[in-house]
């Protein structure tokens, strides 16, 4: 890369302040064109912020402000770098950005200070991604997870596991060419031990992936039951706010409520549906089909049932409904004297996943809480030390290679030419090569970056 890029770093809007970065071979001197100060950006002085001013071509200020300049290759880009920091307002850092097209400097395209690091090898691709989970983390969780992405954690593993697979597909291959050589063979045993542990290690990769994935967008999760039981009183509970109206009269939510909320670090997209029944009334049965549609869209239903009253029919219905779903059951009201089947309920769906709780008092709300970190992360799991994919298209090519490494352990098992095992484990390498970097064509690199923001 010859030219030199220039785009402002900061978000788009009226701010205290704003910079304007460039990277490139003529960063300084074009820093050098545009600020004037006691001294000037260069390597006697580098990593120091210096005060000064931008001039226009006139000669008249246009804003006071502070340069650095971080020579290549210790900076982000692994190129010389150089950022103007002024004062946040639009037009002040439009023209300063103005000026320094005009000293020589080209527009940067979304994501192409980024994209050099990873050309520069400051970042492998897997690095790179993360610096945008990292901007569009919600959650502290969500942000521990994508610094460890930023930091290399799912890089190490993945690059650990490639030279095993490499390894093995070296002696393979060595006994394929070279039958009658003196090679120490690799065994079929051997061989389906690498490929299992290989296996496992991609498995639980995949697994934290969809916590990953839960983390980086939110947990999608629906409140459902029969009305007044108690589910927008649950909303308004998890919210800490009024959100919803609370009625003793069945049918008060027409419509399904949409919040988001972070309760045990996990961001939930919670929605408040309307009570599901048959009914004549008109505005009642629109609320009640989109709740359906609400239900069938998310990853996880609440499913709230009224403890002082016996098992309805209705109740049984939405159980069966969701029989294949992922689901909590949350038997409310247990302040009054109860007239559920708690322990039956159990029995059938698991202890685990039947709370018994009071909206009006607060009593389980940390029984909720702790089921839905466990169910994200996984029971015994540590939320701050595990490892994560960050998005959709590491955790395809982790799925990918996961059925070629199963497809050779196979073939492994059943003694297949070994000229069979190669292939997968071929195809495997690629895969995991696509998430680092290290194997990935270039127009997946463009569409990578072009999802970046303009300025990182």
């Amino acid at each position: 890369m010859d030219d030199t890029i220039s785009a402002i770093a900061t978000a788009l809007g009226v701010g205290s302040i704003g910079v304007i970065r460039l990277s490139g071979p003529d960063s300084l001197a074009i820093a050098d064109r545009i600020f004037t100060g006691r001294e000037k950006p260069g390597k006697d002085n580098a990593r120091k912020l210096l005060y000064g001013h931008i001039l226009d071509r006139k000669g008249q200020p246009i804003d006071e402000v502070l340069a650095v300049y971080m020579p290549g290759p210790h900076s982000y880009t692994g190129e010389d770098v150089c950022e103007i920091q002024c004062h946040g307002g639009r037009q002040a850092l439009q023209e300063i950005l103005s000026l320094t097209y005009q000293a020589g400097a080209r527009p940067a395209e979304p994501g192409e200070f980024t994209k050099r690091a990873f050309l520069n090898g400051r970042l492998d691709l897997a690095e790179a991604e993360s610096v945008m989970d990292i901007i569009n983390a919600k959650s502290r969780q969500a942000l521990v997870a994508a610094n460890r992405g930023h930091e290399g954690g799912l890089s190490r593993k993945v690059r650990e596991l490639r030279k095993k697979l490499r390894d093995l597909v070296v002696q393979l291959e060595a006994a394929i060419d070279y039958p009658e050589e003196d090679i120490e063979e690799v065994t079929y045993d051997r061989a389906a031990e690498v490929l299992a542990e290989g296996q496992a290690a991609v498995a639980r990769l995949v697994r934290q992936g969809s916590a990953g994935r839960i983390l980086r967008e939110g947990l999608r999760t629906a409140i459902v039951g029969r009305p007044n039981v108690g589910k927008s009183s649950l909303l308004n509970s998890l919210l800490q706010a009024d959100r919803a109206i609370v009625s003793n009269i069945p049918g008060t939510t027409r419509d399904i409520i949409e919040e988001q909320m972070t309760i045990g670090g996990i961001l939930l997209v919670l929605t408040d549906t309307a009570g599901l029944r048959d009914t004549e009334d008109l505005v009642e049965k629109i609320g009640v089909e989109r709740s359906r549609a609400a239900l069938e869209d998310a990853q996880l239903a609440l499913v709230v049932l009224d403890g002082s009253q016996p098992l309805s029919g209705e109740d049984r219905e939405l159980l069966r409904s969701l029989k294949d779903r992922k689901k909590l059951i949350l038997v409310n009201k247990s302040d009054l004297p109860q007239m559920l089947d708690t322990e039956g309920l159990q029995r059938e769906y698991g202890r685990s996943d039947v709370i018994v709780l009071s909206v009006k008092t607060g009593e389980g709300m940390e029984q909720v809480e702790q089921w839905l970190r466990e169910f994200v992360y996984g029971e015994g799991s540590d939320s701050e030390s595990s490892s994560m994919t960050q998005n959709a298209r590491q955790q395809d090519l982790l799925e990918k290679a996961l059925r070629s490494l199963e497809d050779a352990l196979e073939g492994a098992r059943q003694h297949l030419p070994y000229d069979c095992l190669t292939i997968d484990l071929t195809q495997t390498l690629h895969d995991l090569g696509e998430i680092t970097g290290e194997d990935v064509p270039d127009e997946i690199i463009d569409e990578i970056f072009a999802q970046f923001c303009v300025g990182k």
